[in-house]
């Protein structure tokens, strides 16, 4: 599948005739500036495909595109972009991509609980794309972000409340 070749894992996807990536093709994707080069396109396509703009390449900020209104509605309406969705997030951290993981992980938070545009997309980002991030530390902020913007909060699940509550 497309999607498996620009956004390859060490794990079996939906295509179980994909052969998942191993550790030595990863490192060896990771040191070749062409195959890096042509997976940031990759994932600035996607982006792209979602309404989304890379606004900086070194931290991998992000911003609504010009038309992530009409993007955006095809997010709400079809939830197999979801499944694609976590698969770039694991990517990117397989990638060395964390802290692209970090900011597309809040971005979807803060569309879904604080701007509340997609829906939709809400069970994905809590129950996958949060828990796709790398860095334990990273993933305590965005549980505690999303936790503050959770509506009711006394419903929130991913994250244990005494904890949430002493946090920093």
């Amino acid at each position: 599948s497309f999607l498996f070749r620009l956004f390859p894992l060490r794990e079996h996807g939906m295509n179980w005739r994909a052969r998942p990536l191993t550790c030595q093709e990863i490192q060896a994707f990771r040191k070749s500036k062409e195959v890096m080069d042509r997976f940031l396109r990759a994932y600035k396509l996607m982006l792209g495909f979602y309404g989304i703009n890379l606004v900086n390449e070194e931290t991998g900020e992000l911003e609504r595109a010009e038309n992530w209104h009409e993007r955006f509605e095809n997010l709400n309406r079809f939830s197999h972009n979801n499944l694609r969705i976590t698969r770039i997030l694991k990517c990117l951290g397989e990638m060395g991509y964390e802290d692209y993981q970090v900011h597309l992980v809040k971005f979807f938070l803060t569309e879904t609980l604080v701007e509340e545009t997609l829906p939709n997309v809400k069970r994905s980002a809590l129950d996958y794309f949060l828990f796709t991030v790398r860095s334990k530390e990273k993933r305590r902020e965005l549980i505690h972000y999303a936790w503050q913007h959770f509506k009711p909060q006394s419903s929130f699940v991913w994250g244990p409340r005494d904890k949430l509550r002493k946090y920093r």
